[in-house]
């Protein structure tokens, strides 16, 4: 089988052999409203009103959501509009912190006896994929085809972070029964794990822990970006291919992130929903990289100010890695429940975009074969036709397309802003 092609990055992961701390309860946290893909939830709580860690705080009727809860306890200070980086306002609930963590009363380790129960208690527990854009994960875990394979992502293939690979390193047992239960209840034969093979820690115990598991194999990885993503993992680790249009479940795979997994298990074991998560702290501008366990709505300030971070230096704050991570304007932003790396960055050379000449590297470069340059020619005619026969919609704005171009274009921006402009084509 043919690898599919990508780009070789610095990895740069300088927590890999650091592990994780608890990152000290903040004053206060802004908890949004929305951190996942579908309905937004409406706050269930009143101003003033005493809240304890794990309770519900926000809901919706809708299927397509997930639940959110206090990840401190003390007193809601505020009911506001929250406007996040990326995507509409939502509302958002301030806590401010008591410093007591005083675990809600209502909280049980979850049981069931079949696969809707099973389903009912992931819905009540918040979680959402944590490696990528948040799809509720009793969505995921419900889909209407034969899975005949489970696969974990913990190829972690973005420079820096690290915090899939501190999860697998510090909780490989927690992992492989996580694992083991999904296999169980949504009755799906194997399970493949891709990891990268620059994490050669991670992959031994892994290992270790499935010496004997039969239905269980680890699979590592060329550490080329974008290995983790989906389409590409997919095809790596089982040579299927998703179609254009179709799911990962319509090739009969089922895919999730090993933190997520992780998660889960944990919930099943303790019935602590999703209300802190493991988060990479690094860049040039800090004084000491380090994996922090965070409270979900602490202000990324929290984070720089707890590593050290030369805020004189600082000019590029990210969410995310630097490839396909999203840029804060302001470290007033919260740590969310996708938010898996804060990035504190200084100023880069600025690239001078030239004309493009014609040598072919993007192309070869992306993983699905598109044709940037001529994207973008598509793009700035606003031909709305030859964008779709193009595909532009198949891109994964990886970003590998303009890492590689000579020209220093911005092709993959070029991209993300004709897949909106086909939106709004279409009126959606």
């Amino acid at each position: 089988m043919r690898k599919l092609h990508g780009v070789r990055l610095p990895h740069a992961k300088s927590t890999a052999h650091t592990p994780f701390e608890n990152l000290p309860v903040p004053e206060k946290v802004l908890i949004p409203m929305q951190m996942h893909i579908g309905a937004v939830c409406e706050p269930i709580v009143k101003l003033r009103q005493n809240v304890t860690v794990g309770e519900c705080i926000g809901t919706s009727d809708a299927q397509f959501s997930a639940d959110i809860h206090a990840s401190v306890s003390g007193t809601v200070t505020a009911i506001t509009e929250y406007r996040p980086a990326k995507g509409a306002p939502c509302k958002a609930v301030e806590i401010t912190a008591d410093g007591e963590q005083t675990l809600c009363p209502a909280i049980t380790i979850p049981t069931y006896d079949n696969r809707a129960e099973f389903l009912d208690a992931v819905h009540r527990s918040g979680a959402v994929g944590m490696g990528g854009a948040g799809l509720p994960v009793h969505i995921k875990l419900n889909p209407k085809q034969k899975i005949e394979y489970l696969l974990v992502n913990a190829a972690e293939c973005e420079p820096y972070i690290t915090a899939d690979d501190r999860i697998m390193q510090e909780k490989p047992q927690t992992v492989i029964n996580g694992i083991r239960r999904i296999l169980d209840v949504l009755e799906i034969p194997a399970a493949m794990i891709g990891v990268e093979k620059n994490k050669p820690e991670a992959i031994q115990v892994l290992e270790n822990c499935i010496r004997d598991e039969k239905r269980i194999s680890l699979v590592p990885l060329p550490p080329v970006y974008p290995q983790g993503a989906e389409k590409v993992l997919i095809y790596h680790l089982t040579g299927r291919i998703v179609q254009p249009g179709q799911l990962p479940a319509d090739a009969n795979v089922l895919v999730m992130n090993v933190s997520t997994i992780c998660f889960l298990e944990d919930y099943f074991n303790t019935g602590m929903p999703l209300v802190a998560r493991g988060v990479t702290v690094d860049g040039d501008c800090v004084k000491q990289s380090r994996s922090l366990w965070v409270p979900v709505g602490t202000p990324v300030q929290a984070l720089l100010d707890f590593v050290g971070c030369d805020e004189d230096k600082l000019v590029r704050l990210v969410s995310g890695g630097p490839m396909m991570g999203m840029c804060l304007p302001n470290p007033k932003y919260p740590v969310t429940k996708t938010m898996n790396a804060v990035l504190a960055l200084s100023k880069a050379k600025k690239d001078v975009t030239t004309a493009c000449i014609r040598c072919g590297r993007c192309i070869h470069a992306c993983p699905l074969r598109l044709m940037p340059t001529e994207l973008e020619k598509a793009y700035d005619r606003r031909d709305a036709a030859a964008l779709r026969r193009l595909r532009v919609d198949l891109c994964m704005l990886c970003g590998s397309c303009s890492y590689v171009c000579p020209a220093k274009r911005p092709l993959a921006e070029t991209n993300a802003m004709a897949k909106t402009f086909l939106r709004k084509e279409a009126g959606q």
